[in-house]
């Protein structure tokens, strides 16, 4: 790895551990939402609270951190793109800050992916669309999304980006294990559904 990978790769990881869903819900004055649901610090979790506002400002600078590292690095070539773009996915899923106890990286995955290949990234969107509108679910769609992107991304002719995007779909389906769990038993709570 050449020196710009190398610091792409920190940069990366450090802007993705930020952990803005607990930092939010801290600020409102709602605690510590690792208390709280799954325990992580993402979006859905933050939802859980019965704050709308701030489960989709969580949503939106969970993606910023994965967008912003990996457009800056890809000034130095498409390889430092994808090694911060995947830094940052990292520092999401194993914050150092939190003992490596993050979010699950959808939210982030996709930040990413808007960063490096934007169309790719409105494919993402159309196939979780379409699973969620089929099946509601929402781990199930994105689960599918995260298989066809890697694909997608090799087909296009972005190999380095399809590397870095299997890797970190396989990251996503060991993080969603007992989502996997769930929907295997028919037991997987569904989009719309009441507590």
């Amino acid at each position: 790895m050449s020196f710009y990978s190398v610091l792409a790769l920190v940069a990366g990881y450090l802007c993705g551990s930020v952990p803005f869903g607990l930092l939010l819900t801290r600020a409102a004055g709602l605690g510590d939402v690792r208390a709280i649901g799954s325990g992580n610090i993402g979006a859905t979790n933050v939802l859980r609270t019965g704050n709308k506002v701030l489960a989709a400002a969580t949503l939106v600078l969970d993606a910023l951190k994965g967008t912003v590292p990996a457009l800056l690095a890809l000034h130095y070539g498409p390889v430092a793109g994808a090694v911060a773009g995947f830094g940052a996915f990292l520092g999401h899923i194993y914050p150092v800050w939190l003992g490596f106890k993050g979010g699950k990286g959808v939210a982030t995955y996709l930040g990413v992916l808007i960063g490096l290949a934007w169309k790719v990234a409105l494919l993402f969107a159309a196939v979780w669309l379409v699973m969620a509108l089929l099946f509601r679910y929402s781990s199930l769609s994105a689960l599918v999304a995260c298989v066809v992107v890697p694909v997608a991304l090799y087909l296009l002719g972005q190999p380095a980006f399809a590397l870095a995007f299997l890797v970190m779909s396989a990251l996503i389906f060991y993080k969603h294990r007992a989502n996997i769990e769930r929907l295997m038993a028919g037991t997987e709570s569904r989009i719309g559904a009441g507590k």
